[in-house]
């Protein structure tokens, strides 16, 4: 019953508590395009936290097309944001506004957003489908509010429109169809003992999640191999070496947590299908800020494509060189070759180590979100509230950012050279984003 009171509690408090039908005043064209923009992002949080299929980086991919998908249908109406065509891999131009018409901008985003939520969410649960479909009905009577019925209707069509087009694209790019929860049918283990095994016995997870998604064609970034990063360190059973002087750390480390490493090991935790994932973290931590700071349409729109993006192509960098290293996860080292009996306090992700994805989605968002909003930026992060988690306070992107990598070495998930790097490799992968032009 959990899945289904908690996504029909936030659809309430979307519908309801969120709502903007029941203002006293006019709420003017801007106000309203934020209002859907923000709404369907807040729902697509919960329905990557309840699809089956929506592991970190597919839910990834979901939160990029749906901040182009919004950031293009009101470019074509604005004069402050420039579109994403020619920019983007392979994106060609929206089809335009007919000229001479009156369109709205809060009907058209609305239309674009329902139209492409449903579409990624295609396979979502009937729970899902139902939040989706009443969230529709809601959001399109508030984007509709004292707009003439013609121009609703003509809105409403430009928008799908425009979804349609940025699901054509998005069809293309290599990771549309997720089989067996992304789990390969078949697949063949590399030899030896610096290669990833599997690390628990679920038969699905015998094979690694999603060897191919290096390969699935970027964002912003040319190519997957674009942040590529040097090795890690050699592979050593030798109690001097490198390698097992960094197991040695994870082993200790875990064995003498403190309650504070602990809590922060679980808040970054974001497992699938019990979280937003990683990514949703910090598309949670953006609204976040755009709604306390009473963000303008553009800076929100701009935010939440440039982060989308981003995290897309981190997951997409990572994973290439993931599968290109193939490295074993501590818990396999540290009990083959130090300790039999260690245990992680967090479960293993059934994908190889280097580097962690953590640390390189995070670097991303922390590159983004530190050229929108300054070095010093401090906020709250209540992710996790609702699950019961203490919001944590950071006073900058980068404090947060580093914390979330750090907190796989306290789970016992990552060598201490997988989080450096994967921060590293973040920076690379967030300088991408940054360079697009997004205003006029």
């Amino acid at each position: 019953m959990r899945i289904v009171r908690t996504l029909w509690v936030v659809v309430a408090v979307l519908l309801c508590g969120a709502t903007i039908a029941a203002a006293q005043q006019p709420v003017s064209e801007p106000a309203r395009s934020r209002h859907a923009l923000l709404v369907w992002h807040r729902l697509v949080l919960e329905l990557v936290r309840h699809t089956a299929t929506y592991s970190p980086p597919v839910a990834s991919r979901a939160f990029a097309y749906l901040g182009v998908t919004a950031f293009e249908a009101l470019a074509t109406g604005s004069d402050g944001l420039h579109s994403l065509a020619g920019q983007l891999n392979e994106l060609t131009p929206v089809p335009p506004r007919e000229a001479g018409q009156s369109y709205d901008g809060a009907v058209v985003v609305q239309a674009a957003m329902a139209h492409a939520a449903a579409a990624l969410f295609e396979n979502t649960g009937p729970t899902g489908q139902r939040a989706m479909a009443a969230m529709a009905r809601k959001a399109a009577a508030d984007a509709a509010l004292g707009v003439p019925e013609e121009v609703v209707r003509r809105s409403e069509d430009y928008g799908r429109a425009v979804a349609r087009h940025i699901l054509a694209w998005a069809a293309t790019d290599g990771g549309a169809t997720i089989e067996n929860m992304g789990f390969p049918l078949d697949y063949k283990l590399t030899e030896g003992p610096a290669h990833w095994v599997p690390t628990n016995l679920v038969r699905q997870q015998q094979f690694p999640l999603l060897p191919d998604w290096g390969r699935t064609r970027t964002f912003a970034m040319p190519d997957g191999a674009s942040c590529g990063l040097p090795p890690p360190p050699a592979y050593s059973e030798a109690p001097g070496s490198q390698f097992y002087i960094e197991a040695s750390e994870v082993r200790d480390t875990v064995n003498g947590l403190t309650d504070e490493q602990r809590a922060i090991a679980r808040f970054w935790s974001d497992d699938p299908m019990l979280s937003p994932t990683p990514p949703g973290h910090w598309i949670s931590i953006a609204i976040g800020i755009l709604e306390k700071e009473d963000a303008d349409l553009v800076t929100s729109a701009e935010t939440l494509v440039r982060l989308g993006v981003t995290l897309a192509d981190a997951f997409i960098g990572c994973w290439h060189s993931k599968f290109e290293y193939d490295l074993v996860r501590p818990l396999t080292y540290i009990r083959r070759v130090i300790d039999p009996k260690w245990e992680a306090i967090l479960n293993t992700p059934p994908f190889p180590e280097y580097p962690s994805g953590h640390s390189t989605q995070s670097g991303a968002a922390a590159t983004v979100l530190t050229d929108m909003f300054g070095p010093a930026y401090a906020f709250e992060d209540g992710t996790h509230s609702d699950d019961g988690l203490p919001a944590r306070r950071f006073a900058s992107f980068w404090a947060a950012a580093e914390e979330a990598g750090i907190s796989r070495l306290y789970g016992g998930i990552h060598f201490r050279s997988a989080i450096e790097r994967g921060l590293d490799q973040g920076r690379c992968v967030g300088a991408y984003a940054n360079a697009l032009r997004t205003r006029n």
